[in-house]
């Protein structure tokens, strides 16, 4: 065997070691779109700590808050590319239109319901699931955030009614579902980036916002929210996603290292989730906003107008057979 020959081996054998070891000499980023702070950033470093201390340091990340790496739409794409390592946020339709069905408004109707469905081995799960690996992207835990409802700067109109128009400007995250649902509960629906919205709303390009909720709020638009509908819009989860290449290459220890504190991650939330929807409702109000009253009755005439015109028109978007398959799931 020539030196050189020798060297090469051992330069190809030392890049091999790289490969496999690079995993862990690196420290991950994760990404997130709440300023630092909140709930999802607290559980986060939570995560970070507890990661670093169950796998020996083997496993390390560092928490990136108030989108930071981009927004949300473009860190998915990341992810799948290898370019961010993990995420906790809202999914985007940008890349599979399919993407708009976990967030179809009013699929569920409480807390109860919401756990049955989106917890581990339920079947809207699985779906959500499949999403995410056909873009390379392993989901590792569930982060259920509120039920959701609309924040204004201006004063509501007829919020209980959904065939009145309102002449309000709202601004919709872009995905067919929320613009849909606005249109058809009398709003203007705009759609605009997360990451442009609380500009949108303080320079009046907008009247408020729909598509989050009174955490959502409060995070980013309590400076500009003063009334808050409770309108039970839809029900938020974000997925705690990573790179699946990156995954794969962690030895068969550190995954089940790696899962056993995703899980624990999503229990902790479950467990807080519904008191913490509470508690944000209480500090916009704390904060100067009005909670707009609606009734139950309101509401489920919002959701009756919604299920019977917003439902179908989504439904051909994203494929009406496979679509009514994962809502015919649902469990009640």
């Amino acid at each position: 065997m020539t030196k050189t020959f020798r060297y090469s081996l051992m330069a190809l054998a030392g890049c091999f070691v790289l490969m496999i070891g690079g995993a862990e000499a690196r420290t991950w980023k994760i990404s997130h779109v709440r300023p630092q702070g909140t709930a999802i950033d607290n559980d986060l470093r939570w995560f970070t700590d507890t990661i670093k201390e169950t796998t020996a340091k083997k496993i390390r990340t560092k928490v990136y808050p108030a989108s930071a790496l981009g927004d949300y739409t473009v860190v998915q794409e990341r992810v799948s590319l290898g370019a961010v390592d993990m995420a906790c946020q809202p999914p985007s339709s940008a890349a599979d239109k399919r993407f708009q069905l976990p967030y179809f408004p009013y699929m569920v109707k409480n807390w109860e319901q919401a756990r049955k469905n989106y917890s581990p081995g339920a079947p809207l799960r699985g779906t959500v699931e499949m999403l995410y690996a056909e873009q390379g992207i392993k989901l590792i835990a569930a982060w259920p955030v509120y039920f959701g409802g609309i924040a204004l700067n201006t004063a509501p109109v007829a919020q209980g009614d959904p065939d009145a128009a309102k002449g309000i400007k709202l601004r919709v995250p872009p995905m067919k579902t929320f613009q849909l649902m606005a249109d058809t509960t009398g709003y203007l629906g705009t759609p605009i980036p997360f990451s442009d919205a609380f500009t949108a709303v303080q320079t009046g390009v907008v009247d408020g916002v729909i598509g989050s909720g009174a955490e959502g709020y409060y995070a980013s638009f309590r400076d500009v929210t003063k009334y808050y509908i409770p309108a039970n819009t839809h029900f938020e989860v974000w997925y705690f996603i990573m790179n699946q290449e990156l995954y794969d290459t962690l030895s068969p220890e550190l995954q089940a290292q790696l899962k056993q504190v995703a899980a624990e991650f999503e229990q902790r939330r479950w467990d807080a989730a519904e008191a913490d929807q509470k508690a944000n409702e209480k500090r916009l109000a704390d904060s100067g906003a009005q909670i707009v009253a609606i009734s139950d009755a309101e509401i489920a005439a919002i959701a009756k107008k919604i299920q019977t015109k917003v439902w179908p028109v989504v439904l051909k978007d994203v494929g009406k057979a496979w679509g009514q398959s994962v809502l015919d799931a649902i469990i009640k």
